[in-house]
C-alpha cells in the first residue's frame, strides 16, 4: 500500500531510532517492519560453506560482511528500504566496508546472500525486489524449505530478469567475477 510522504518520513524516522531487542534484528522492507530472531546453526553453516568457497576459489580479494545494513531504493510510495542481508559480498573493492556507516548504500556490492529462516517468503519476494532495485548484480538465495539454491542475475525494473536454481547437492555456477561452480552438497 502506497504511503504519503509524511507517513513515509515518520516510519523511516521511527525505524532509524528503534532500539532493537537483544537477540533480534530489525529491517524495513517495502514499507513493512520486519523483526526476526537470530538464526539457527544450519543457517550459519550454509553461509560459512559459501564464504569458504568464495575465499578458496577466487583469485582476488573477496570481502564478506555478515548482517551489513544496506539502504536501498524504495518501492514507489514506500519509505527507503533498510535491509540486512545474511551476507554482503564485495569483489575487487577491498576498502568498501572500511569507514562505512551502519546503513550503507549498495553501490559497489557484488552479491548479497540470504538463507531462509523464519519468514522465507520475504527472502523469496520482497528482499529479492529490494536488492534488484538497489542494482546489486547477484542475489544468492539458499532456500532450505525447497532444498534448493537460486542465483538471481540481471537486475532491472525492480526485479531480476534471470534466475538459475539447483537442488541441494548439485553445483550452481557463479558468473564473473567469481566464475566457479558453487558446491551445495554440504547444504543437505
Amino acid at each position: 500500500m502506497a504511503q504519503d510522504p509524511y507517513t513515509q518520513k515518520l516510519l523511516l524516522d521511527w525505524f532509524v531510532e528503534l532500539d532493537t531487542p537483544e537477540g533480534f534484528r530489525a529491517e524495513l522492507v517495502e514499507g513493512e517492519f520486519v523483526l526476526t530472531s537470530l538464526p539457527d546453526g544450519h543457517h550459519e553453516h550454509c553461509i560459512s560453506r559459501i564464504v569458504n568457497q568464495l575465499h578458496q576459489r577466487c583469485d582476488f580479494d573477496v570481502q564478506f560482511s555478515g548482517n551489513k545494513g544496506l539502504k536501498l531504493k524504495n518501492a514507489v510510495g514506500q519509505p527507503q528500504d533498510h535491509v540486512i542481508p545474511d551476507g554482503t559480498v564485495v569483489a575487487r573493492a577491498p576498502q568498501l566496508f572500511r569507514g562505512a556507516p551502519p546503513w550503507m548504500p549498495s553501490a559497489g556490492v557484488t552479491m548479497v546472500l540470504e538463507v531462509t529462516f523464519t519468514r522465507p517468503e520475504i527472502d523469496r519476494g520482497a528482499k529479492r525486489r529490494c536488492y534488484a532495485r538497489g542494482g546489486i548484480p547477484l542475489y544468492l538465495l539458499v532456500d532450505r524449505d525447497a532444498s534448493a539454491t537460486t542465483l538471481f542475475t540481471e537486475p532491472e525494473k525492480g526485479d531480476y530478469l534471470r534466475s538459475h536454481t539447483t537442488a541441494f547437492g548439485g553445483p550452481l555456477t557463479l558468473p564473473e567475477p567469481f566464475a566457479f561452480d558453487l558446491d551445495t552438497t554440504d547444504f543437505l
